[in-house]
């Protein structure tokens, strides 16, 4: 249990934040596991569509320091290269 009052509030806004990067976390993972099903099904347009969407998606978390940079350089990387794959056959 925090103590002082700036520790109550540091509490109460880690709570707000936690709920706020848990959303964005949430909705990255699903347009990246989408645009991963759309490449398994080898369907060019839309996988792409949702491949740009995707990487849309990781910039902005990591822009919000929701996901560290590294991390969303390495989704985007592994993202374009099974979608390149698909698209070279």
């Amino acid at each position: 249990m925090p103590k002082t009052k700036t520790a109550e509030k540091s509490a109460r806004s880690s709570v707000r934040k936690a709920e706020r990067n848990k959303a964005i976390k949430s909705g990255t993972k699903s347009k990246i596991t989408r645009a991963e099903k759309l490449i398994a099904s080898k369907k060019g347009v839309e996988a792409g569509t949702a491949v740009t969407e995707a990487i849309s998606s990781l910039d902005r978390a990591a822009n919000r320091k929701v996901i560290h940079a590294n991390t969303a350089a390495r989704k985007k990387s592994r993202l374009m290269k099974k979608l390149n794959a698909v698209n070279k056959k």
